[in-house]
């Protein structure tokens, strides 16, 4: 057998209906529309759910779940990943230098999982009052981050214009 002698099996390739083109073809007048009704006229489909007009099912049915926004940007921080590190003094360079949170993480937050047995001093990041607890039951410090600035839209007053 050659590539170029290769054909479909027999019956698999059908000519395609032309559909509109008489009588004799056996697809004229209605052209498989049928008689009448929305379905045979032009443009005439409701969207994809449509139930005639009753509540739809997914509008039916509870809302369930959601996704965090900052689910990619934020990373939880266990003290267990706090143990394994090498150095004491940790801020959020730190824990990206020892890969502890993924490179395209923009802040962190230590949470209360795992065990800390050993003295740390947490700077600049997040953490949740259990795990901060644990940190300074372990003999570490925790110094809170720096607040963020306010946008400048409230910084900036709106002086009332003077009149001449």
């Amino acid at each position: 057998m050659k590539l170029n002698q290769l054909k479909p099996a027999p019956g698999s390739n059908q000519p395609r209906h032309r559909v509109g083109r008489g009588m004799g073809s056996g697809w004229g007048k209605t052209a498989g529309l049928g008689h009448k009704g929305q379905k045979a006229r032009a443009g005439g489909f409701h969207k994809v759910g449509f139930e005639g007009g009753q509540m739809p099912l997914h509008r039916r049915l509870p809302k369930r779940g959601f996704k965090s926004l900052t689910r990619r940007t934020v990373a939880e921080v266990r003290l267990s990943d706090l143990q394994a590190m090498k150095a004491s003094d940790i801020d959020f360079a730190t824990l990206l230098a020892e890969r502890v949170v993924p490179k395209e993480t923009l802040s962190a937050k230590v949470i209360l999982s795992g065990e800390l047995k050993r003295k740390i001093t947490l700077k600049g990041v997040k953490a949740s009052k259990g795990a901060r607890a644990a940190i300074e039951a372990a003999g570490g410090k925790y110094e809170e981050p720096a607040a963020a600035p306010a946008p400048l839209k409230k910084l900036v007053a709106k002086e009332p214009k003077a009149k001449e």
